[in-house]
């Protein structure tokens, strides 16, 4: 009942904000602020390991971005696969030595590649050191105010950057910034931009469209409109590059390494009683392929749960400390008992319910039907709320169809998924407590 009500209270927080956001875009136009040449360089990271089906789709789409001054560097972390002649090949590419200033920890770069036709692009051959590994070798190869990291399966819509961009300028606190992620799988796509959006067509990744939009779209941003942003997901988010200079980069030992960083970033500035601002924007798009396999689908939230309980309990010294504030004393403890520790509430309480049918003694009709009224019924709701509110306000899908489609899913989601969902996560938080540390296979199809 309690992380439902917050779920819902989140969803109308967020619906409240979007409809600001979007009066606010009508009167300010992100393409002013440029003429006032205010705004900041971005380095775009994008960290490479085994990305040959998509890498090449990925970087074209970046290099046709709206923005006045922006680099590409793309790090290949050691692939075994042909990531890296690939973007030789199809870029020209030529090794190249560019001096940099170490500043944070990663494995030796091997190779330093730029093409004479793109000024913009570079290419780093590293050492095999994980995502969190690569990204740091590009924040110290970047000269600009700003670094973006996306993954490499992710593609940006074109006038990403000039939109989100605005908080930077606007606010000048503002140490990171996150926006939207939405599912790819199943839109029309010509030259590298997305055309039509549709549902996918594959089981799996229409569950994840519905789940995508209450978790970004309504989540996140209900959690920015009540200034407790927690994560910005590492699939996309802009940072004040000597903000996380100086708090030490990313950390290379975790599976959760965006979160760990939005944290730490949270810790330094309260710590220190410095004005900072971390903020979600509703309208910045980027697509990400998502996985269509039961196994690599598994494996990846298993990661997640596992992120989630390694940034908790490194920084466990924030939970109901005043010197933390909000973040401390109310964010931190509901994502410790409900984010975290919620699949084990939920998988016990499915084990008593599963008894008490069997058991007279147990056998309570009254709760069994409060038990999946709360736990599935309040949750198909919010769901279905979600999915009309992201097409009243921003229009996205093509057809009636793709709308009819999530809005089944948004109730599909809550029987089987959900629960089995919940399964993965506990799965996720007994691996931690062995110190697994891989991140699991995750098959790719690439974009079609």
């Amino acid at each position: 009942m309690t992380i439902n009500s917050v779920y819902l209270l989140l969803t109308v927080g967020a619906l409240i904000y979007v409809r600001k956001q979007l009066l606010q875009s009508d009167v300010v136009e992100a393409d002013a602020l440029f003429k006032t040449e205010l705004f900041k360089s971005i380095s775009i990271l994008v960290p490479a390991y085994n990305e040959a089906e998509n890498i090449v789709e990925s970087i074209e789409s970046l290099l046709k971005l709206e923005y006045p001054e922006y680099h590409i560097i793309v790090i290949n972390d050691g692939s075994s696969d042909d990531t890296l002649q690939r973007l030789i090949d199809h870029f020209d590419l030529v090794e190249t030595e560019i001096y940099y200033n170490k500043q944070i920890g990663h494995q030796p770069i091997q190779k330093i590649y730029q093409s004479p036709d793109i000024p913009i692009l570079t290419v780093i051959d590293k050492k095999n050191g994980g995502k969190a590994d690569a990204l740091n070798a590009g924040i110290d190869l970047a000269e600009t105010d700003l670094i973006c990291s996306i993954d490499a399966d992710s593609i940006l819509e074109q006038n990403v950057l000039k939109k989100l961009i605005q908080t930077f300028i606007e606010h000048k606190n503002t140490v990171a910034a996150g926006g939207v992620v939405r599912v790819i799988n199943g839109c029309k796509i010509e030259s590298r931009e997305i055309k039509e959006i549709h549902t996918p067509k594959n089981f799996w990744a229409r569950l994840q469209s519905v789940e995508y939009i209450r978790a970004f779209l309504f989540g996140r941003v209900g959690w920015d409109y009540f200034k407790s942003l927690l994560i910005v997901s590492g699939a996309f988010g802009i940072f004040d590059r000597k903000a996380v200079i100086k708090v030490g980069g990313y950390l290379t030992d975790t599976v959760g390494e965006d979160i760990e960083l939005i944290i730490r970033l949270h810790s330094y500035h309260l710590r220190n009683n410095t004005d900072y601002q971390i903020r979600f924007l509703p309208e910045p798009i980027c697509w990400t392929e998502v996985p269509t396999d039961y196994t690599s689908l598994k494996n990846q939230r298993n990661r997640w749960h596992r992120g989630l309980a390694d940034s908790l309990w490194r920084h466990r010294y924030m939970l109901f400390d005043k010197t933390y504030k909000h973040i401390g004393l109310f964010v931190m403890p509901f994502f410790l008992f409900f984010e975290l520790l919620g699949p084990v509430i939920q998988f016990f309480s499915y084990i008593y319910l599963a008894v008490s049918l069997f058991l007279p003694s147990l056998f309570n009709l009254p709760f069994i039907l409060l038990f999946l009224a709360v736990s599935i019924l309040y949750g198909m709701v919010i769901s279905l709320i979600s999915v009309l509110a992201e097409e009243i306000a921003f229009k996205s899908y093509s057809s009636f169809k793709d709308i009819f489609i999530l809005s089944l899913f948004s109730f599909v989601e809550n029987i089987g998924y959900r629960q089995i969902h919940g399964f993965w996560q506990l799965k996720g938080l007994i691996d931690f407590f062995r110190g697994k540390k891989n991140w699991g296979e995750i098959s790719r199809t690439g974009f079609q």
